[in-house]
C-alpha cells in the first residue's frame, strides 16, 4: 500500500470508523483515539495488506480495539477497586485499633474503680476462668457470696463502660 492509497483510505473511512466506535461506546474522544490507532496499525502493516478487504478489516480492527480497551479498563478498575478495598480495610483496621485502645483504657479505669472484693472475684472468674465454686473455696466464702460480689462487679462495670 502506497502513501497515496493509505491517504485515500484514511479520508474515505476515518469518519465512518470513528462513528462506528462512537455508536458502541458513546465517547467521542475514545472513538477518535481508537480510529487513529486502527489507521496507525494499518500504516505499520501496510506492506502486508491488500486493498480488496480493507474496509472490512478496518471495521474488524476497530471493534477488536474497542473490546481490548474495555478489557484493559476492566482489569484496571478491578485493580483500583481492590486497592480501595485494602485502603478502606487498613483505615477501618486503624480505626478499630484506636477504638480498642480507648475501650481497653476505659475498661482498666473501670476495673480499678471496683471495690477490692468485687475486683478480685471478677478477675478470678474472667482471667483465671475459675468457677464460682472454685473462687468460693479459694476465698473461703459461700458460692452465694461470690455470686453477689460478681453481680455487683458486673453492675458497676456495666455502669462505667456504657454510661459514657
Amino acid at each position: 500500500m502506497t502513501r497515496e492509497e493509505f491517504k485515500r483510505y484514511f479520508d474515505a473511512y476515518f469518519d465512518s470508523i470513528r462513528n462506528h466506535i462512537y455508536y458502541k461506546c458513546s465517547d467521542t474522544e475514545l472513538a477518535t483515539d481508537i480510529a487513529q490507532e486502527v489507521f496507525l496499525k494499518v500504516w505499520e502493516k501496510r506492506e502486508s495488506l491488500t486493498a480488496d478487504n480493507i474496509k472490512s478489516l478496518l471495521y474488524k480492527m476497530a471493534s477488536d480495539q474497542l473490546i481490548s480497551h474495555f478489557r484493559r479498563n476492566d482489569v484496571a478498575n478491578k485493580y483500583v477497586d481492590n486497592e480501595k478495598f485494602h485502603l478502606e480495610f487498613k483505615q477501618r483496621d486503624a480505626h478499630a485499633e484506636m477504638e480498642y485502645a480507648e475501650l481497653k483504657e476505659t475498661y482498666e479505669k473501670a476495673l480499678a474503680m471496683l471495690p477490692e472484693k468485687q475486683r478480685s472475684v471478677f478477675l478470678m472468674s474472667r482471667m483465671e476462668e475459675l468457677t464460682y465454686k472454685e473462687i468460693a473455696e479459694r476465698l473461703e466464702l459461700s458460692e452465694k457470696a461470690i455470686e453477689k460480689r460478681m453481680s455487683i462487679a458486673l453492675s458497676l462495670l456495666k455502669e462505667q463502660l456504657y454510661v459514657k
